[in-house]
């Protein structure tokens, strides 16, 4: 059966076209996937999604290169008889994302090159940004500023773009920017005067339609640098949801959207100041309270005696002040609990010279709460989902001790 041509590789806005059906084969998802003998979708492959639109009105829902370079057209409905003639059309604002997307990659991968010697090992279009994984060793704010700034310089000066069908003596000689992927006749992409890819994706005409490129988030991954971008109508789209996020932070200071960062920034060291003035206050308090809970606690036999609360909404942090203030008394052992929207906390705490090993016991404690926890000889601490049981499970481990 022969290939399917493919007449994106000489015009990427083409969007509307007509084929003849010279195959079609049931999937597993019950959908039937029509191989045309010319097409203008674009396959998944390369980092980039297929086209979707339709055929004869017929929803495409994905498109696939199969293994003897042919395109399968997943249809959501019923497949035109083989040998009809259908018309195609393209969804043209997820075309245009993609050309956008993939041209901008061209342009901004260049950059790195360009700058600073760093080749694009990967590339991916995801569904609200992309990624590429650059070759870059000591990535900085200021270094992928510059590829921004360079990438975008080219954009706005709206260079050309061209097509070159060449063969691989030919290809040799030119300075691609990355190695062919296949053998045989290669499709180059040409940025006038910038980049020249082998590629078989969709591209702009001009740079400029690419509108902008813009930087998201970069971080370490796998030892090459991972950088999010997004362009065109995605940079957008970008801005205008950074936008309202900052300004609604803004409006929660109730000053202007670029102080809000400092302000923000503000307000977190004054509340890191209040939260140590707290646990300060709760050290103090917890001294108070354990004075009160060993002047109530009856020793046992052996002399020691054994503290047994339960709290409501008190966190773990504020019981092992609690459990840390009563066990600086001698012989003291503190079986301390707490819940909260129905999870149960436990801290098991005994000062050096009282009997029993903390650990064990949580363990045992966490076992019947259905929850995990653990720690030292002499503290402890864990939870579980049983609150119901959190007292009884409390009770049990004090008769133990006695």
């Amino acid at each position: 059966m022969p290939s399917t041509e493919r007449l994106y590789y000489n015009d990427s806005h083409l969007i509307e076209f007509e084929a003849q059906v010279i195959d079609a084969s049931e999937r597993v998802s019950g959908w039937t996937a029509v191989t045309l003998d010319r097409t203008a979708f674009y396959p998944t492959g390369g980092g980039q999604p297929s086209d979707t639109g339709t055929l004869n009105g017929t929803r495409v829902v994905e498109c696939i290169d199969d293994e003897d370079n042919r395109i399968l057209h997943v249809l959501q409905g019923r497949a035109p008889a083989v040998g009809s003639v259908v018309k195609g059309r393209i969804d043209w604002l997820r075309r245009l994302d993609h050309i956008q997307q993939h041209t901008g990659q061209h342009i901004f991968s260049q950059a790195f090159v360009t700058l600073f010697n760093a080749p694009t090992r990967s590339f991916r279009v995801l569904e609200e940004s992309c990624e590429i994984d650059v070759d870059l060793k000591n990535p900085t704010n200021e270094v992928i500023e510059r590829a921004i700034e360079l990438a975008n310089n080219v954009v706005w000066e709206d260079r050309e773009i061209v097509i070159h069908q060449v063969n691989p003596e030919e290809a040799a000689s030119l300075p691609l920017r990355k190695e062919p992927a296949r053998e045989g006749e290669l499709r180059l992409i040409e940025i006038q005067g910038f980049d020249l890819t082998p590629c078989g994706g969709t591209h702009a005409y001009r740079t400029g339609e690419v509108g902008m490129i813009a930087v998201r988030s970069w971080e370490r991954a796998k030892g090459l640098t991972r950088i999010e971008f997004v362009a065109g109508i995605r940079a957008l789209n970008d801005y205008r949801k950074a936008n309202k996020s900052a300004r609604a932070a803004a409006a929660l200071f109730s000053a202007a959207r670029d102080d809000s960062p400092s302000l923000a920034a503000r307000a977190i060291e004054e509340n890191k100041e209040l939260h140590r003035k707290i646990r300060a206050l709760e050290e103090i308090a917890a001294r108070v309270e354990a004075a009160e809970l060993l002047g109530t606690a009856e020793p046992s036999a052996t002399g020691v005696k054994i503290v047994c609360k339960t709290f409501a909404d008190r966190d773990a942090e504020s019981l092992k002040h609690l459990a840390h203030a009563l066990i600086g008394a001698p012989q003291t052992v503190a079986l301390l609990g707490s819940y909260d929207k129905g999870a149960a906390r436990l801290v098991f705490a005994r000062s050096v010279d009282a009997p029993g090993d903390m650990n064990v016991l949580m363990r045992d404690a966490c076992a019947l709460i259905d929850g995990r926890g653990g720690g030292k000889p002499d503290l402890a601490q864990g939870g579980g989902k049983k609150v119901e049981q959190l007292s009884e499970v409390i009770e049990q481990i004090r008769q133990r001790l006695i």
